[in-house]
């Protein structure tokens, strides 16, 4: 019987030894498509694990959308939202103070020109995700599409998995961005930053853009990742634990706080200038006007009306006794 047991233990750790750990999930999404069709071929070339990210709006935005998918990769929405920086904003770009009409009418056309999109990511949107009330708006809208959201955290405080809550929507979080700039070797290194966080926390996600560097790099490092680290698709994290990091933000739309402020209707009395200099006032005319005032006052006036009635009380009594 020990013999048998230690010949387990001697079986169990030379298949520990053989046996490739995978340690870490990594993910790929590569935005932006839809514009530059010779890139975007290049990546739809690489693992099919790689998701790509189309712009609604792009001009081969349905072209790209369905060679992704009959490749295998998953497609996803990547719909322009309003960031906090002043710049030119794309077709339909969703802001906080939108109304939920409004943002569902974008989601919907979005849908139709993307198709075969299992979720959908925010393009910019540093101010839209991180207003509470405009990502409760988009969340209510993915629900009706069954669309998960990968928030690409162009902002730290983003709202979005509070604004989920409830709604059974799956949000998932980007971890590395691959290409800040478009240096090979810098690329490079945000790489190996994902490939180490997939290690350390399980699962990680990067998003990269269809730029020659980042196409060039991504075809030299995807078919040559640690064996401890697997490259799958990003809706297969869905169910990967997420920390919500974010600060509670209970701040209205400005267009819903617009005329909540009360209005001050009385805005003061202007003071006329006279044209010329009052008329003195003499005392005759002081006590003229006195005299008239207590003249046509209440209790002058009540006096007045009864004593005019007293002469005539008798008369009034037999009237209204014969009456009666």
């Amino acid at each position: 019987m020990p013999q048998s047991r230690r010949l387990l233990l001697l079986l169990a750790s030379l298949l520990t030894l053989t046996a490739p750990v995978f340690a870490g999930r990594l993910a790929i999404v590569i935005d932006d498509f839809g514009y530059r069709p010779h890139n975007e071929n290049q990546v739809l070339a690489m693992p099919s694990a790689v998701a790509v990210a189309v712009l609604p709006n792009a001009p081969h935005a349905r072209e790209m959308a369905t060679k992704a998918h009959s490749g295998g990769h998953e497609v996803l929405i990547h719909l322009p939202m309003a960031p906090l920086s002043k710049q030119p904003l794309e077709k339909d770009t969703l802001r906080p103070e939108m109304s939920s009409s409004e943002i569902e009418r974008i989601i919907r056309e979005a849908v139709d020109k993307v198709p075969y999109a299992v979720g959908l990511n925010n393009h910019m949107g540093s101010a839209m995700t991180s207003s509470l009330f405009g990502m409760q708006k988009v969340m209510q809208a993915l629900v009706h599409y069954d669309l998960w959201f990968l928030d690409s955290m162009t902002i730290g405080n983003s709202q979005s998995m509070r604004a989920a809550s409830g709604t059974g929507v799956k949000v998932i979080k980007r971890k590395v961005f691959l290409d800040d700039t478009q240096n090979d070797a810098d690329i490079r290194r945000q790489f190996n930053r994902a490939v180490d966080l997939a290690r350390r926390n399980g699962s990680a996600i990067a998003i990269g853009h269809p730029h020659p560097s980042t196409v060039r790099v991504l075809q030299q490092m995807l078919y040559n990742l640690p064996p401890d680290i697997t490259l799958v698709r990003p809706g297969s994290l869905l169910n990967e634990p997420q920390i919500d990091t974010s600060r509670p933000d209970q701040t209205p739309p400005k267009s819903a706080t617009a005329g909540s402020t009360p209005r001050k209707p009385f805005r003061g009395v202007k003071m006329c200038k006279a044209k010329k200099p009052p008329e003195p006032v003499y005392a005759d005319r002081v006590f003229s006007v006195l005299s008239d005032s207590v003249g046509q006052s209440a209790l002058v006036v009540w006096f007045r009306q009864q004593w005019q009635g007293w002469g005539n009380a008798g008369a009034s009594q037999t009237t209204r006794t014969g009456k009666e």
